[in-house]
């Protein structure tokens, strides 16, 4: 197991799992920014209102994925355990496993450690790093695009 220890850095690299782009019961959403939006509608090769119109819905103001029943909550782009978007894919998508909610150890520990295969391979990030990672996940509200 890979338990939590900020101080000693966490190894991390994506192995393309598409674990991450399925529902785990309270998660879902996938929140889009300006930017978000602006990536994934030129990866289809669409403007911004076609491509919120076809992938997109607005809760309590802020625009997300489309979920479909049919997808059992997963990502819509998880195509054969594989995130088809993955270039272009949204900031929440990017700073997995580095979110708030999963750095403190009993999270870490008992959940994401065991549900990520990319833990402990790969890139060591520093402390520091996984903050600036942290942050840009943090401070993702007042990014995320609201309609008003």
């Amino acid at each position: 197991m890979n338990k939590l220890n900020l101080n000693n850095g966490i190894k991390f690299s994506c192995q393309s799992s598409g674990n991450c782009c399925v529902s785990r019961g309270n998660h879902g959403y996938v929140y889009l920014s300006k930017d978000d939006l602006n990536k994934l509608a030129i990866f289809f090769n669409q403007n911004k209102n076609e491509f919120k119109k076809k992938y997109c819905k607005i809760t309590n103001g802020f625009i997300h994925l489309k979920e479909f029943k049919k997808n059992k909550g997963n990502c819509l782009f998880l195509i054969n355990d594989r995130c088809s978007v993955y270039k272009a894919r949204p900031i929440q998508c990017r700073t997995w496993p580095f979110w708030n909610e999963n750095m403190n150890a009993k999270t870490w520990n008992k959940e994401i450690a065991l549900f990520c295969p990319g833990i402990g391979k790969g890139r060591k990030y520093t402390k520091e790093s996984i903050l600036k990672i942290n942050f840009l996940f943090l401070s993702a509200p007042q990014v995320f695009y609201m309609i008003s």
